[in-house]
């Protein structure tokens, strides 16, 4: 095997391929990306065995065809170090090392054959659809920080993604929840699509959020049974899906929240920041009084002090309610607009929160019992 690469494209694939592989693999091979150069094209393939990372580089000058693997870690490492744009060349060894030389560097990485490499190959051509990839990465942002943590409930350990109808509109919703805040949002599409509802492992949505950051076009999605292939530009993505049943989410969508606050979203979310600050933990909760076209906001902590300040909003009731500060910033650090609308009930209700320049997403944050 011989042939030469730019750096960037290489640095480009490998730095992706760190998203794929576990740190801390037992299996060696799993710490090791697969190199296949062929027919002018260097393919480069990373895997945990859950989720499958394919890179294509194309117009390689290929000297002499050939595969291997070697350590993804080291190898990015060294490459990201190589000045940026200069030519990479790459030859096997006899003693099956791989060596990489750039103007006066030349290194040997220790390689594993390649047919060690797990590669399961599958037939995902039945349900395609395609989707614009910017609109799918703001399903994924409008979501991502709502994920769950908890372990004991997998289910709520991804975004569940499902076709929705809404007065004969059809859409592509995504739901995430850690059951303290909820995040909803959805995308129109165009006409029906053959898709299952599915559970997107939590790893797959930042590995994905990471491809389409740097990406605008189409985003070919297919899904099969337990995995789900997404494919983009020179890059393919397949991943196992979560085995489990997501709640029942519309139930928790509260339907009598009729106090409405609105207020500018920049300065509402700087004081919320500032206020959160006088507490370590953010376990303490910013306390909400609110009163005609006013909202005191404060928090009081035990070790290290108090903090209060005071907003002008659009408000016509009283009511007192207090929040985890960091699930109010989550949320309104994803709005678009100027303004911010929050929807209450009672003390001891959900919020609903509501970005007036995007009708498609919605948030529910649980108060606080303080």
């Amino acid at each position: 095997m011989k042939f030469n690469v730019n750096q960037n494209d290489l640095q480009e694939a490998l730095s992706y391929c760190q998203g794929v592989i576990e740190k801390r693999s037992t299996l060696p091979i799993l710490s090791n990306v697969l190199l296949d150069a062929e027919n002018s094209k260097l393919t480069i393939t990373a895997t945990d065995l859950d989720l499958i990372f394919v890179h294509q580089i194309n117009n390689v000058e290929i000297l002499e065809n050939g595969k291997t693997t070697t350590t993804s870690s080291i190898m990015f490492d060294i490459v990201r170090k190589f000045s940026s744009g200069k030519k990479i060349n790459l030859t096997m060894n006899s003693d099956s090392k791989l060596q990489l030389e750039s103007d006066k560097s030349i290194f040997n990485l220790n390689c594993i054959n390649s047919s060690e490499f797990p590669l399961t190959d599958e037939n995902f051509n039945q349900n395609e659809f395609i989707i614009n990839s910017k609109h799918f990465l703001k399903l994924l942002n409008k979501c991502k920080f709502s994920i769950s943590t908890d372990e004991t409930r997998h289910y709520l350990s991804g975004i569940y993604f499902h076709q929705t109808e809404v007065e004969d509109k059809i859409y592509l919703t995504a739901v995430a929840t850690d059951s303290h805040r909820m995040s909803i949002s959805k995308i129109r599409l165009d006409e029906k699509i053959n898709f299952d509802p599915i559970i997107l492992p939590k790893k797959t949505i930042y590995q994905l959020c990471n491809l389409l950051e740097n990406y605008d076009g189409d985003l070919k999605i297919s899904n099969l049974k337990s995995k789900i292939k997404f494919e983009l530009n020179n890059s393919v993505l397949i991943s196992k899906l979560i085995d489990g049943k997501f709640p029942n989410y519309i139930q928790v969508i509260p339907k009598n929240n009729q106090k409405k606050m609105e207020t500018d979203l920049k300065v509402f979310l700087g004081s919320i920041d500032r206020v959160a600050s006088v507490s370590l933990d953010k376990k303490d909760g910013v306390k909400f009084q609110l009163s005609k076209d006013n909202l005191n906001l404060s928090v009081n902590n035990t070790n290290s002090g108090d903090g209060k300040e005071t907003l002008n909003v659009k408000f016509d009731h009283d009511l007192e309610i207090s929040f985890n500060s960091r699930y109010l910033i989550d949320v309104a650090s994803q709005l678009e607009g100027e303004k911010i609308e929050l929807y209450f009930n009672d003390t001891g209700s959900p919020a609903l929160i509501k970005d007036p320049s995007d009708f498609d997403s919605i948030y529910v944050v649980m108060p606080m019992k303080g």
